[in-house]
């Protein structure tokens, strides 16, 4: 069963096959089909985060409240969207893709409107980007989660786990 912002997205022709074929236009490789069905896996999970139904909303409000002729080169809030949206899931890694992604406008992207293809480009560039981050080392893993646990300060000002 579908999403309800899933179908929101659709409502203004954003599938999400369509925003994986936009992605993989610009994949460089011969796994496709893994690659595709992980992506998907991706950007599900992303489509449930509720930063990025966030940003994605805005852009979508934007759209129906902002009226603006063309691209005005003085507007850059569209761009800052995408950036968001790309970095939040894909950290600064992405905002390479995004824009990789910006000035190409593959799929999907060259045909939505202003705010639109700059928040669904932001969201494919960091799945694309998270895609591919390498896994860290076992170590670095566990390092990573103990430095995640809670820190609690007792009454001596000491801090323990």
């Amino acid at each position: 069963m579908k999403g309800e912002f899933i179908q929101k997205l659709e409502s203004r022709g954003i599938t999400l096959d369509a925003m994986i074929d936009t992605a993989l236009e610009l994949y460089i490789g011969d796994e496709g089909e893994k690659v595709r069905a992980r992506l998907e896996r991706v950007m599900l999970h992303y489509l449930n985060d509720i930063n990025v139904r966030a940003l994605l909303t805005a852009a979508l409000l934007l759209e129906e409240g902002f009226k603006v002729e063309g691209d005005p080169v003085n507007l850059v809030a569209d761009e800052l969207i995408g950036i968001d949206i790309a970095e939040y899931i894909g950290g600064k890694m992405a905002l390479f893709n995004f824009f990789r992604y910006d000035t190409r406008k593959p799929g999907i992207l060259k045909d939505l409107p202003l705010f639109l293809d700059d928040a669904v480009g932001g969201f494919i560039a960091g799945c694309m980007t998270r895609l591919f981050e390498p896994p860290l080392p076992p170590e670095e893993e566990e390092k990573e989660n103990h430095e995640d646990c809670d820190v609690i300060a007792d009454g001596e000002g000491e801090h323990t786990d």
